[in-house]
């Protein structure tokens, strides 16, 4: 087992990182910012560090700052958390090259997954159900992206190779706006990710989100942990997730969940990861990899009983899965609804002091925060600041149970989306379940 973990991350994740290392037995290292002191997971550390100012890339993004830090501590390897450099190839192979461990997997899959070209690539040879698309970076010439496009199908999406976030995409409708459409996207992705490779994909009308979360060992063993449905989103921003998805027939979800598995071990991917995909008409289409645990895990913590965050320590220090595939047995339904200081209204940040909190709590319910009374949100960081997870024996109890601690908890002194979330779990067509990714913005008319 790893002795010693450095967590270079902040807030809930960091929290969620450290319990874990402690029910292994493996000693902490916490790094912050000067801001951050006063994190619930620095004061609970073995060891903690500051290794710089407020500003991330002067600090949570500062390669050299966390590597010295690792040096100093004696830490043996270093968990990236989800964010900042979570997904970085660059950070992963230096810190394996500093003779340290990177918690997740190696730097060269992270650069094939996070290229959507190459990805998709890989995906199509693994037998991953992909959009229909170019299958490649976008040629120049003008009568080749004119026949790509008819051959896939209007209305066809523009997308940044490496891209992320919702940034880097165009819709085109028609002939007409194509050329325009890929010059500027090619511009903005250049100026937005220094890259301005392009790719083209068939823009599917009214998808839901639907993901699928993996376990492997880079030792030739991989398994699946079911799936979750995240399609209410807004601005490409995931507000609630739950799992398993409602409403997907089994043979189309065992299928995917196969290729999934498959993937992980033609690609030899190691630790935890999530293949996100459209679904729409019973088909799945693959978008993307996270390379990284999610925020979203808990869910699927909750319907299977897997510690998520213990089994990538674990798989990092060297040992094989925990589990076989047929010892994972799927129970019940689970929620989450990321809490955010931001204003219900404009989505604006609200940071400012909690001058009072309460968590909820009752059977199936879990909070993984880490404000306190007397937190200060800082300004500098995402506004999410805790996230609600409630778990029952169906959908309906598990979504009950959700209304009553939304309605539960308190958070005094800044704006949260408490009450947006509270509106959302009573929303009718949410209730049913398999809402599409648009449902939410047009409710909110967006």
């Amino acid at each position: 087992m790893l002795d010693k973990v450095l967590i270079a991350n902040r807030g809930e994740i960091a929290l969620r990182i450290l319990r874990a290392c402690k029910e292994l037995d493996i000693k902490t290292v916490a790094v912050h910012s000067k801001i951050d002191a006063d994190l619930k997971h620095v004061k609970l550390a073995d060891e903690a560090v500051c290794i710089g100012p407020n500003p991330s890339p002067q600090s949570y993004l500062n390669v050299p700052a966390l590597i010295s830090a690792m040096e100093i501590t004696g830490a043996q390897g270093v968990h990236p958390g989800y964010g900042f450099l979570a997904e970085n190839a660059d950070f992963a192979e230096q810190v394996e090259n500093s003779g340290f461990v990177f918690i997740g997997p190696t730097a060269d899959v992270i650069r094939v997954m996070g290229d959507k070209v190459a990805a998709i690539k890989a995906m199509k040879a693994a037998g991953v159900p992909t959009v229909p698309g170019s299958d490649g970076p976008l040629s120049t010439d003008p009568k080749e992206l004119k026949a790509t496009a008819l051959k896939i199908g209007y209305p066809v999406i523009i997308k940044a190779a490496a891209g992320g976030g919702g940034r880097g995409m165009r819709v085109v409708e028609n002939e007409q706006s194509l050329i325009n459409s890929v010059a500027i996207t090619k511009t903005e992705a250049a100026a937005a990710f220094g890259d301005g490779t392009v790719y083209m994909e068939k823009f599917l009308q009214n998808p839901r989100h639907v993901e699928v979360q993996v376990l492997s060992d880079g030792q030739g063993h991989a398994i699946h942990l079911g799936d979750r449905d995240c399609s209410l989103q807004r601005r490409h921003q995931k507000v609630i997730e739950e799992a398993p998805a409602p409403g997907i027939p089994e043979e189309a979800r065992q299928a995917v969940f196969e290729s999934c598995v498959n993937a992980c071990i033609q690609i030899n991917y190691r630790g935890a990861g999530t293949f996100e995909f459209l679904y729409e008409d019973g088909n799945f289409y693959f978008i993307e990899m996270n390379t990284r645990v999610q925020v979203e895990h808990p869910v699927s913590e909750m319907i299977t009983g897997v510690d998520i965050v213990k089994e990538q320590l674990l798989i990092a220090s060297g040992h094989e899965l925990s589990f076989k595939q047929e010892q994972i047995i799927f129970r019940g339904h689970s929620f989450e609804c990321r809490i955010n200081a931001e204003d219900p209204v404009t989505f604006m940040p609200q940071p400012g002091t909690i001058n009072a909190y309460h968590a909820p709590g009752g059977n199936g319910v879990r909070v993984d925060s880490h404000i306190y009374n007397g937190y200060r949100v800082p300004p500098n960081y995402d506004s999410l600041i805790g996230k609600i997870i409630t778990y029952g024996r169906d959908r309906d109890s598990a979504l009950s149970r959700m209304r009553n601690a939304l309605d539960e908890m308190v958070i005094d002194g800044i704006k949260t989306n408490i009450d947006l979330h509270a509106d959302l779990v009573r929303d009718e067509a949410f209730k049913k379940g398999g809402v599409n990714i648009h449902y939410l913005e047009k409710k909110l008319g967006l």
